[in-house]
């Protein structure tokens, strides 16, 4: 489900298709994690190959908004984005403007394709398109998981379920998943789905990476032996496993990179003091461009044990450096390194992670071994213009059979 075969980058299309992307942030609202920076991949490829691709989106950025341009569509790495502004119930990104323009132009499109569920933009995209009769495809971007929907806020959830998620995505042409994982997840609903089309994120695998990092993270990085922790500070990354595993695995270090979400990093450090590891970690905050690839490219295991993750965009981020991973198999991407033997996959009871960190902490030709395994399979397989090119396929199915109808 997450493989794929290579597509030589100067394979072009023989089609063009007018691409709608709906997302409720984008960058340079980077706090919001993987899907952001999935979904510029994908649209900055697609545009690379000959498409015409358009965003639209709002400049939520947290509490305040981007500093972007509302006025005009924005050409960010030759994709035309256009912003809007959400005045209130920004929780649910909801923008009347965004709402206007989808209803006077998403005709003009031959697919739309939004990303994530549960916000407005998203809802209201599909009904348009619907109503346009214009093919729509959803990418629930891990949103979809039926224990953790139970779990964690069941009634709200099971109401935007029940009330609206269900026929948008009922309705829609095709919906797209990352890993089998997702896919399953999805399944476990029960819902008359379309066809599921599984297509994994891709990675930036350029040789060229960005220069010098900051002072405080080159020092950090220069000390060594580190394992790195790089997402959200949330609840569902599995942290307090993390916090226990470290416990058993001595004079390891720990590097925990990414924004604290919700202030969940208090709860954070509680763990690490209990397991009496904290003298051990350092947070660095979130992290991007040189300081994020000197982290990754130095570390001698990226570590994410999460208990639910649709894909891992990290872990795909890893291995295209030549960093050896250590996941759980609640991590959907757990399929690829497992085949590809680019690392290992645990359970996320503590002494099984501390077992797995041990072994590469111990073994440098382990790592070395693992991490040229990673570097391999993630630029063969993963680039952006091959994840592109799958996807333009599945436009180019859903349109025509629009067409045929």
């Amino acid at each position: 489900m997450v493989g794929g075969e290579s597509i030589p980058p100067e394979t072009k299309p023989a089609f063009r298709v007018k691409l709608l992307h709906v997302v409720a942030s984008y960058l340079p609202a980077s706090r919001y994690g993987g899907t952001i920076h999935s979904v510029h991949g994908l649209c900055r490829a697609l545009a690379a190959r000959g498409h015409d691709v358009h965003v639209f989106t709002t400049s939520v950025d947290g509490d305040r908004d981007s500093d972007v341009d509302h006025d005009r569509p924005v050409d960010v790495d030759g994709v035309s984005v256009r912003y809007f502004r959400s005045r209130y119930a920004r929780r649910l990104y909801w923008s009347p403007a965004l709402g206007r323009a989808l209803r006077a132009s998403i005709g003009d499109f031959d697919v739309v394709h939004t990303h994530a569920i549960y916000l407005w933009p998203l809802w209201t995209a599909a009904r348009h398109a619907a109503g346009a009769n214009v093919p729509y495809v959803v990418s629930p971007r891990g949103m979809l998981e039926k224990a953790l929907i139970e779990s964690r806020s069941p009634l709200q959830k099971a109401l935007l379920i029940g009330m609206v998620e269900r026929r948008v995505l009922e309705n829609a042409a095709a919906i797209h998943v990352t890993s089998r994982r997702e896919a399953e997840e999805a399944a476990a609903f029960g819902f008359n789905l379309p066809t599921l089309v599984g297509i994994p994120n891709g990675v930036t695998t350029d040789e060229d990476r960005p220069g010098t990092p900051s002072a405080a993270v080159g020092e950090r990085v220069a000390a060594g032996g580190y394992a790195l922790f790089l997402g959200r500070i949330n609840w569902k990354k599995g942290l307090d496993r993390l916090s226990a595993a470290l416990a058993l695995v001595a004079d390891l270090r720990l590097i925990i990179a990414g924004p604290d979400e919700h202030g969940f990093r208090e709860t954070v450090q509680r763990w690490l003091r209990d397991h009496g590891v904290e003298d051990r970690t350092t947070f660095v905050g979130a992290v991007c461009g040189a300081d994020k690839a000197a982290l990754l490219s130095n570390a001698e295991m990226l570590v994410l044990p999460s208990y639910s993750e649709n894909f891992g965009n990290v872990v795909l981020e890893a291995m295209a450096v030549g960093c050896p991973v250590v996941v759980t198999a609640e991590v959907g991407i757990a399929d690829l390194v497992q085949e590809s033997a680019a690392g290992l996959v645990v359970s996320g009871e503590p002494s099984q992670l501390a077992g797995a960190m041990a072994s590469l902490h111990r073994h440098p030709a382990t790592r070395r071994e693992l991490g040229e395994r990673g570097r391999a399979i993630a630029r063969e397989r993963f680039g952006w213009d091959v994840i592109a090119a799958r996807m333009e396929t599945l436009y180019e199915t859903v349109r025509r059979s629009r067409d045929a109808q």
